[in-house]
């Protein structure tokens, strides 16, 4: 069964050649590995040269947080795409996007690590330290919710259909960025139980929170070509995508003032 929503999840998440025709590469590094994340600089209105950096699903760099960071750049943010696995190390299949992400959630600190040196480039290319906001999808979105665990230096988080569970033998630090949570209310892929343990850290931790559910949404409820199947778990719905978009929009302006 577990092969089998890998297989589905492969099929429905991956997406077309990437267009990075607005974005500039960066080429930075880990000791000896080799990372090639993607900087977007805002247009227009520059809102207080904010910055917001993106971690990508489990397949890694791909075109719906390419399409994030365009998006976001059209609206005043300056972005970079965070490469968390490394140059050579994109996965090819289900089973080893499955596996490299799992290496990160159990060795938690790496990610930790590359998520750190995203937002270092990001900031480099211009983006206002002090005005800085962390988002993901799906395995992105846990790296988000995790760079509020460890207190970086952020304004913000924003999760996307994100995995919420943590180590239970992890001290709940308190936490000062802001956290929201976007979900689908139909999401098979979080219990009830794990999220009821989320809550409760954010409790614990004092963190300013939310975490809004969206109804009919499974998961990737944002990714376009998802399907629109939600008995198979993983499906696009454009209400819940376009209503959570706004939701973080809304979230933006609220705390980078």
């Amino acid at each position: 069964m577990k092969n089998k929503i890998i297989l589905i999840l492969f099929a429905l998440i991956t997406m077309p050649q990437l267009s990075f025709s607005q974005l500039k590469s960066v080429i930075y590094n880990d000791d000896s590995q080799k990372l090639a994340g993607f900087f977007g600089k805002a247009k227009g209105k520059i809102t207080n040269n904010a910055g917001v950096l993106i971690l990508p699903a489990w397949m890694g760099i791909d075109d719906h947080s390419i399409e994030s960071a365009t998006a976001l750049n059209a609206l005043g943010y300056h972005t970079f795409v965070a490469d968390i696995y490394g140059a050579g190390n994109k996965p090819n299949s289900p089973q080893e996007a499955g596996k490299i992400a799992g290496s990160y959630k159990k060795n938690i600190r790496n990610y930790h690590r590359r998520i750190q040196l995203a937002l270092d480039q990001l900031i480099e290319n211009g983006a206002n330290p002090e005005k800085i906001i962390v988002i993901g999808y799906c395995f992105g979105g846990t790296g988000a919710i995790e760079a509020a665990r460890i207190n970086m230096k952020i304004k913000g988080v924003v999760s996307f259909h994100g995995g919420l569970s943590r180590d239970a033998s992890r001290t709940i630090e308190p936490i000062t960025a802001k956290v929201l949570v976007l979900h689908g209310a139909d999401d098979p892929y979080e219990s009830e139980q794990e999220i009821k343990d989320f809550q409760n850290e954010m409790r614990t931790a004092k963190a300013d929170w939310q975490m809004n559910y969206y109804s009919n949404a499974v998961h990737a409820y944002t990714h376009k070509d998802a399907g629109s199947d939600n008995s198979k778990g993983v499906a696009y719905n454009k209400k819940a995508s376009e209503r959570s978009w706004k939701a973080m929009l809304s979230f933006f302006q609220e705390i980078l003032q």
